[in-house]
């Protein structure tokens, strides 16, 4: 079966592209920016989506943008900070935390969730599988072990590397 023929039984893709600009994602995704090959996540639970993945979400500060960031905790588990004063929390069902990548960021530069705080798992909308930063720079997005097998198959179907250079803003 051809690719082209296999990609069409499809009702539409899997995945859409996505531009991202920004420090927050340094190394992981150039902070001159990336055209990113996103996965659709239609209801995002445990299940679907992974710590260590990196996730578009709707921003919580900005309903009408979207942030990457990278699942750092979900439902269950227990949040402990580095400042004494606070005290430890459990996330709550459908609650995630989220973080940038950029280590060098101090919480508040960085925009994830030691800013804002947890998330609702229903703002996510798609892992980011793939990242162009130049046309000699790109390759798969690190992501949960889980994830890299899940979304194999569907980098192999979907991913054309002309088509994101096209339509890449560097």
């Amino acid at each position: 079966m051809g690719d082209a023929l296999f990609k069409n039984l499809f009702q539409g893709r899997l995945t859409y592209l996505h531009w991202n600009k920004g420090e927050e994602m340094a190394p992981s995704i150039g902070a001159q920016g990336g055209t990113l090959l996103v996965r659709k996540i239609p209801a995002a639970d445990p299940k679907r989506v992974f710590v260590g993945d990196v996730v578009v979400l709707k921003d919580p500060e900005k309903p009408d943008s979207y942030l990457v960031r990278r699942l750092a905790a979900i439902e269950g588990y227990e949040m402990l900070s580095t400042d004494e004063k606070d005290e430890p929390f459990v996330l709550d069902k459908d609650e995630c935390w989220v973080l940038a990548d950029n280590e060098i960021l101090k919480p508040k530069e960085a925009n994830d969730s030691r800013k804002f705080g947890p998330v609702s798992m229903t703002g996510i909308v798609g892992r980011v599988i793939y990242c162009l930063r130049t046309a000699v720079d790109h390759g798969p997005v690190q992501n949960s072990h889980s994830s890299m097998r899940k979304d194999a198959p569907v980098l192999q179907v979907e991913l054309d590397v002309d088509e994101m250079a096209k339509n890449h803003k560097a």
